[in-house]
């Protein structure tokens, strides 16, 4: 009887934790559409800043900056579009606060990980900007084995990507820049494809001289920018990088949530195999009591008798 306690009792833990599993897929599903859509109409828009960045940064590409004062790093367009030799370079990995979402954390700490020993492998010093606890916890241990410096950390951001949230990382990483703490800033994200698959992605940010302008037309018209082209790339360098940071963090956001959808869904499919297993298990457990209990009391019935 014992055992036909413990298997109920398996039964019973494994149907609470569908619910959970069943509850959070449903969770993630509700909210992965907004951030599909959000995801998809953020792409134009960037596409269209590195476009025009480009168009802009060919009809300037020299400027007086002997009087430029700037309030913030991330104004400080000239310095952010200078090349210097790459002795540093600093990495923003976006990773998740939440787990049980399958392997979307662990690709991109394995990716951040293999990118570490590459550049270490280089001779180059690494530092580190991470978003999101996951990835802060799951690179401790080799932040101390491989000397790399954690410049900032951003946790519990709202489910709802801001403006103001990537503004905050992109004024940091910008001053690091600007401040020679680093000569190369690269983004390591995930690029979200559909609700059942993403991939792990490495974006260089800055310098930002290296964007170049998608090619649509053989043909391109010549431009002409007022009061002028300098006056605009102190207006565009600023939302440029502004906006990389936030597209990366929709991506990321959009595909966290399909992972996690998945995830779950899986998890669910799993309790429902294991509960149909353990029901085949406690029946015959249950038909084997109740024969045993038979032929006891047959047995005790033919002692009688005797």
């Amino acid at each position: 009887m014992s055992n036909l306690k413990d298997i109920k009792q398996r039964i019973k833990s494994i149907q609470n934790t569908k619910k959970i599993t069943q509850a959070m897929k449903m969770v993630a599903a509700a909210k992965v559409k907004k951030a599909e859509n959000a995801v998809k109409s953020a792409r134009p828009y960037s596409q269209n800043i590195r476009n025009a960045f480009a168009k802009v940064l060919k009809s300037s590409p020299s400027f007086d900056t002997s009087s430029m004062k700037f309030a913030h790093a991330i104004e400080n367009y000239p310095e952010l579009m200078k090349h210097r030799e790459i002795n540093t370079v600093g990495i923003l990995l976006i990773t998740s606060d939440k787990g049980l979402a399958g392997a979307y954390n662990a690709n991109l700490v394995r990716r951040t990980i293999q990118r570490i020993k590459e550049l270490k492998s280089e001779g180059k010093d690494v530092k580190l900007f991470i978003v999101g606890q996951k990835g802060f916890v799951a690179l401790k241990r080799v932040v101390e084995q491989e000397n790399v410096e954690i410049l900032g950390t951003y946790t519990k951001l709202p489910p709802l990507i801001t403006v103001s949230n990537a503004n905050v990382i992109a004024e940091d990483i910008a001053h690091s820049y600007v401040e020679a703490q680093i000569d190369k800033i690269e983004i390591i994200t995930t690029r979200f494809k559909s609700m059942l698959s993403f991939i792990v992605e490495n974006w260089d940010i800055l310098p930002v001289l290296a964007v170049e302008e998608e090619k649509k037309h053989e043909l391109e018209p010549e431009m002409m920018f007022e009061p002028s082209s300098e006056e605009v790339l102190k207006k565009i360098v600023p939302m440029y990088v502004s906006n990389s940071v936030y597209q990366a963090l929709l991506e990321a956001s959009a595909s966290e949530l399909a992972s996690r959808m998945a995830a779950m869904s899986n998890a669910s499919t799993n309790a429902d195999d294991m509960i149909r297993s353990l029901t085949v298990d406690y029946n015959k457990a249950r038909q084997a009591a109740i024969t045993q209990e038979i032929s006891e009391v047959v047995s005790g019935a033919d002692a009688l008798k005797g």
